[in-house]
């Protein structure tokens, strides 16, 4: 055995470990307050959350369940905490909360039960996915741009979208969402600033918790949580399903040129910005030197993934290779890594592992899967810290560190990472 792979067969051990100790943590649901005192009708207390809930802890428990590694106990616990209220399926819900995201911890952490509970639930997402189609459209009549939300994982289309390849691959409603995309890939005739020179999905939406005025006149976003790459990985994924509309590998194609335009060079290997503002789509290039944070849901690792991920559904060898050189020399830069402060899903440590792991298993080359195993360090030493109680949930909280390291540990994902778009 090499060392390398003794120090592998070391972290995954340690991997299996951590995850004990994380799970024992969030065996029961907080009964009266939740971490440091936020009672939990608090909105940092969302039980209906995939991201930052009850929901996503849900499915962390029945996957271990499913492997042998806990009773289904603590599952049945979050999943009653998760539905004791109303669930939400109105404008604010999406994959990521409210009725979507407690269907689909239903599906990935109890397969085969449920069915009654799933059925109503796939009901109240079928209509909400046809409500946001026919508002998408009459939105597209009036000639106005999109928000970011008609459109992204988080709560919008891609994210529903998601939801229905795991739930109904082969319906009507998945193939009328994978149709909105191809449309949002053409130009939208808005009567604005932005004019017709911006793609389809460029958004006047102010970027969360923004009030820049340089967003004044619209953005594209360049994220996999809120922007166009999310949208490309579910195309690419469906088409390696075998389930394409019209327009497919066009759109496909148009949002891999749009990242190709806007991909920057460095001597540390490529990057992209976050989000191009009017000024920088007239000038053609990005205000800024150099990348920001990596992550899943900003920065190289989700974009070159979701590249990766269009490059393998249209057998387009030339365009995985560069994807996965992105990808490599993002995780041999040290500046870049050194960024990473936070051990979560979305923006931090697991979110990267996670991502590499899947790219890792696609990759021509094993430049990617050679720093996995320094990555997995990284993510074990920030897990050791990491104090369940203050952020409980899947993609934003310590239930998703504890999964990508299950995953890690015993060689399977069960379908959880759809939820990210990376698998």
């Amino acid at each position: 055995m090499t060392v390398r792979n003794t120090t592998a067969v070391a972290l995954r051990e340690r991997a299996a470990s951590i995850v004990d100790e994380l799970v024992d943590a969030l065996t029961v649901p907080p009964d009266v307050d939740y971490g440091d005192g936020v009672p939990p009708d608090s909105p940092r207390w969302r039980d209906q959350s995939l991201s930052k809930g009850a929901a996503g802890v849900a499915v962390l428990h029945g996957l271990r369940a499913q492997h042998g590694l806990g009773g289904i106990d603590a599952m049945h616990a979050w999943l009653a905490r998760a539905t004791r209220d109303d669930l939400t399926a109105g404008p604010g819900a999406g994959l990521w909360f409210g009725a979507p995201a407690v269907g689909y911890a239903l599906h990935i952490a109890a397969p085969g039960r449920y069915q009654g509970a799933l059925a109503q639930l796939d009901a109240a997402v079928a209509r909400l996915v046809h409500t946001r189609l026919t508002n998408a459209a009459d939105r597209r009549a009036a000639a106005r741009r999109p928000s970011q939300y008609e459109f992204d994982l988080t709560r919008g289309l891609t994210g529903l979208g998601a939801y229905l390849l795991k739930r109904d691959p082969g319906g009507d409603l998945f193939r009328r969402v994978l149709d909105y995309l191809v449309r949002l890939t053409q130009p939208t005739p808005a009567d604005d600033a932005a004019g017709s020179g911006a793609p389809g999905w460029w958004t006047a939406d102010l970027p969360a918790g923004s009030r820049d005025p340089i967003y004044a006149q619209g953005h594209a976003n360049l994220g996999m949580a809120h922007g166009i790459p999310a949208a490309l990985a579910l195309l690419a994924l469906a088409m390696r399903e075998g389930i394409t509309v019209a327009g497919h590998t066009d759109a496909i194609e148009t949002i891999s040129l749009h990242l190709d335009e806007w991909r920057q060079p460095s001597d540390a290997g490529p990057w992209w910005p976050e989000r191009i503002t009017l000024d920088e789509l007239h000038d053609g290039r990005p205000h800024r030197d150099g990348p920001a944070r990596p992550s899943w849901c900003y920065g190289t690792p989700g974009i070159a993934r979701a590249q990766q991920l269009a490059a393998l559904a249209l057998g387009d060898t030339v365009r995985q290779q560069a994807a996965e050189d992105a990808l490599a020399r993002c995780l041999a830069d040290p500046v870049q890594l050194a960024r990473v402060t936070d051990p979560a899903l979305c923006h931090g440590w697991a979110g990267i592992v996670a991502t590499v792991w899947h790219a890792a298993a696609d990759a021509t080359t094993p430049r990617i899967a050679h720093g996995l195993d320094w990555l997995l360090g990284r993510l074990l030493d920030a897990a050791r810290d990491t104090d369940p109680a203050q952020a409980p949930g899947l993609i934003e909280g310590s239930a998703g560190i504890a999964l990508i390291l299950h995953s890690i540990a015993t060689g399977t994902s069960g379908g959880w990472p759809t939820c990210l778009l990376i698998d």
